[in-house]
């Protein structure tokens, strides 16, 4: 009976030891939230314990700041909202085969998203492109070498941002309802908007 005492209160001081041990990982990461309050097993959790994860973390919290200075004025204050369904998008990561893979690129894009809109680094443009040989049709870009790349792309009353995406040839940019892809002589096919017409645009010298 006293062996199986000792060796119950053996396993019990691992599994407080293992608390402790997993309580000072956690501590460790720097991320813009305390990762001693987090519920196990959720994506916060998983953040804490990755360290680039949690340095992507970190970055998207100095980005976010500096946007949030440039929209200081900003009414209503559309950031601050944006930023509340972007942590409940990145939290249904949970849902995903590949839960890391996921995180990261939800952090990668959205600090992309947020240097390139509001221009928290310089720009190559703006550029104009002239569509399907009509002067009034013009799609003005600019791009910003991100990670990954994106570019800002403004139609009339309309702006898409988008990401650059693999191609086998040219370059390719993909947004929610839009596309922009170069090839040689600086010519661009461009869709814009769900379902419409692919329209062949130049660069305006």
């Amino acid at each position: 009976m006293a062996d199986v005492l000792k060796v119950s209160c053996h396993a019990l001081l691992l599994l407080i030891a293992c608390d402790c041990f997993f309580a000072v990982e956690a501590s460790s990461a720097v991320t813009s939230y305390d990762c001693g309050q987090v519920e196990r097993g959720s994506i916060e959790e998983l953040v804490c314990t990755d360290d680039g994860l949690a340095a992507l973390d970190a970055k998207l919290a100095e980005v976010y700041d500096a946007a949030i200075e440039k929209t200081a004025n900003e009414q209503p204050p559309v950031l601050r909202a944006e930023q509340r369904g972007w942590i409940k998008g990145r939290d249904n990561c949970w849902l995903s085969a590949d839960k890391r893979r996921c995180v990261e690129e939800e952090y990668q894009h959205r600090i992309a998203e947020l240097q390139a809109r509001y221009q928290l680094i310089a720009g190559n443009g703006p550029i104009i492109y002239t569509c399907d040989d009509d002067p009034r049709n013009e799609v003005v870009v600019t791009f910003f070498q991100t990670e990954p790349p994106t570019l800002i792309a403004e139609r009339g009353d309309s702006v898409s941002l988008m990401y650059l995406q693999p191609s086998a040839s040219g370059t390719k940019y993909q947004g929610r309802n839009e596309s922009f892809w170069e090839h040689h002589n600086c010519e661009a096919l461009i869709t814009w908007g769900y379902g419409t017409k692919e329209m062949r645009c130049k660069r305006t010298p």
